[in-house]
């Protein structure tokens, strides 16, 4: 089920000589219950790419969303970007689970 999601952020950087992942906002993380080292899909409404990666916490308040290694080709600053999470659960579970949905603005504020 889809437990979390950042939805239309920007992208800020892409850093192609650091080691994979993405890193995000951390007022941004906690407000979607996303946790760093967390497996996230990333979908680049820009041109159509999509990743598989993990979330590095970034800076509190410093807007930042960016990909880091080989999706910094990918990728670029200025493009916009969809970041899910996912959870199991039951059926039960699923039933009643209300995903958290925010909508950053183009400094990726809330």
């Amino acid at each position: 089920m889809l437990k979390s999601k950042i939805h239309c952020a920007t992208v800020t950087e892409a850093n192609l000589h650091y080691m994979g992942s993405i890193t995000i906002d951390e007022a941004l993380m906690e407000a979607t219950g996303m946790i760093e080292g967390e497996q996230v899909h990333v979908v680049n409404n820009s041109n159509g790419e999509r990743i598989v990666t993990y979330i590095i916490k970034g800076e509190r308040g410093s807007g930042v969303i960016c990909l880091n290694g080989a999706a910094a080709h990918k990728f670029q600053p200025g493009d916009i970007v969809i970041i899910m999470a996912y959870a199991a659960m039951s059926p039960e579970e699923a039933a009643s689970f209300k995903p958290k949905v925010i909508i950053p603005d183009r400094h990726n504020r809330i």
